[in-house]
């Protein structure tokens, strides 16, 4: 299996302990190719399994330390992710996606991860989580500075020949 991140974790017979996933610097620099990230200086997850008839549920915590480019300023700034991670693995069923078939989608089925064979990919979970956790509009502490430098102002501070006539045809 090709990722960034992979962790493959054999189904039967589960670890005992906590699963712990600490991405290498190639790792994090992949990652943060993939997520458009200026830098990814730590990842780390922290998973208990645990055995749930034909599934595998994971449960734990996903942190990180990253750079990311502001929205606004377009600098870099650092961000803190401290995510929970709650998935099924589940057995791949391919019958269960035949043509014509019809099937009705629980809200536990929301966050299941199918695998072939006797392995999960755990990493690419983790990964997966971090990318759903990064705000892609994020802003930094100059984005107010760079918007204020640029003319931007926020609602109700425009000023100008229509900014008169709106605001007095608002107050009509």
């Amino acid at each position: 299996m090709d990722g960034e991140l992979t962790r493959l974790v054999k189904a039967r017979p589960l670890p005992a302990e906590p699963v712990v996933i600490e991405a290498d610097e190639a790792e994090r620099a992949a990652l943060a190719k993939r997520f458009g990230l200026a830098s990814v200086a730590s990842l780390r997850a922290e998973i208990a399994l645990e055995d749930k008839a034909q599934a595998v549920r994971a449960s734990g915590l996903v942190t990180a330390q990253l750079m990311q480019t502001c929205a606004v300023s377009s600098e870099d700034f650092p961000v803190t992710i401290s995510e929970p991670l709650d998935l099924r693995f589940v057995p791949e069923n391919p019958a269960h996606y035949a043509e014509g078939t019809e099937f009705e989608i629980e809200a536990d089925d929301c966050d299941e991860i199918e695998y072939a064979g006797d392995m999960f990919n755990l990493g690419e979970a983790v990964a997966q989580t971090l990318g759903l956790a990064i705000d892609p509009y994020a802003e930094g502490p100059n984005a107010d500075a760079a918007r204020k430098a640029a003319g931007i102002v926020e609602e109700g501070q425009q000023s100008g020949p229509l900014a008169d006539a709106l605001a007095a045809l608002k107050k009509d």
